[in-house]
């Protein structure tokens, strides 16, 4: 009983500790998500320009994206998600509610700076749009890839869909002689 109690007060201590500063602890399952994907923003934007550009074309083995690959990949979904519940990307994108529209801005030539741009924009795409979502829709149903789900679902599937890729760049850059950045 005493360890639980000692594990009930070191969570309460991480989450005060992980909370940023001059922030207001809220309730809102949007806020949390917001706040974790801002923070997963900030580490992806920080390994995408530490990374040389000999970096972004490296991959772990035949099959499996490169750095740059996997850059393009969480923007094209950054853009694709909101677009599957039926909010609609830029136009700009070419990205709709079909994959293969996410697939085809993947696929695109660019370079290393171009890469970075993108992500950022779909970064401030994502962020703007969970910052503005009405919490009374979080319970509407959005039919995606034939699967019925929420869009809570859709919003916790984007924040875990970028944690997975965040993970893999570190790898990617530890692969590549990169120290993230925050972990100097």
């Amino acid at each position: 009983m005493r360890s639980i109690a000692r594990f009930g007060t070191f969570l309460a201590l991480l989450v005060a500790l992980i909370q940023p500063v001059g922030t207001q602890q809220s309730d809102s399952l949007m806020s949390d998500l917001t706040r974790d994907v801002k923070q997963v923003h900030s580490k992806m934007m920080q390994l995408a320009k530490a990374m040389p550009d000999k970096a972004y074309e490296w991959r772990p083995g035949a099959g499996v994206r490169s750095t740059q690959e996997t850059l393009m990949h969480v923007a094209a979904d950054n853009y694709f998600i909101p677009a599957a519940m039926g909010l609609g990307a830029p136009a700009e994108t070419g990205i709709t509610n079909k994959y293969e529209s996410s697939v085809a801005f993947e696929k695109k030539t660019r370079t290393r700076d171009e890469v970075i741009s993108e992500l950022e924009k779909s970064f401030a795409f994502l962020e703007n749009l969970m910052t503005t979502f009405p919490d009374d829709k979080l319970g509407a149903p959005v039919d995606v890839f034939g699967q019925k789900m929420t869009n809570r679902g859709m919003w916790i599937a984007a924040t875990t869909h970028l944690h997975e890729h965040l993970g893999q760049l570190i790898a990617y850059a530890r692969s590549n002689n990169v120290t993230p950045p925050w972990s100097k």
